[in-house]
């Protein structure tokens, strides 16, 4: 029996496993709105380092990521950073945090 940190039940839609059936629906909703011209270089998984590499005394801190459910662009090219959320954990409050001070995105939470 797989373990399911949060209760969701992965699926798999075209050939991709998606961490629950509410990310799935979403992804198939982007496809349509993709095929139909409305947005464009839909992309998943997409990673963005939030705090690179760093060294305090001896110790080295590996860089930090957030990674995206969804990213695409809109007609008007104003780039969509999109998480599809059941829980909101205290490092991904962060991360969002460090989204919008290093990129100046505002992470759309479905």
């Amino acid at each position: 029996m797989e373990f399911r940190k949060y209760h969701n039940k992965k699926v798999i839609i075209d050939g991709i496993k998606f961490d629950s059936q509410k990310e799935g629906n979403y992804y198939l909703k982007l496809k349509m709105l993709e095929k139909a011209g409305k947005i464009r270089d839909l992309r998943l998984q997409v990673p963005f380092v939030v705090l690179e590499t760093f060294k305090v005394d001896d110790r080295t801190y590996r860089k930090t990521k957030y990674i995206a459910d969804f990213t695409y662009f809109d007609d008007k090219d104003k780039l969509h950073v999109i998480d599809v959320k059941g829980f909101r954990t205290k490092e991904y409050e962060l991360k969002k945090k460090l989204m919008a001070w290093k990129y100046g995105i505002e992470i759309e939470e479905i």
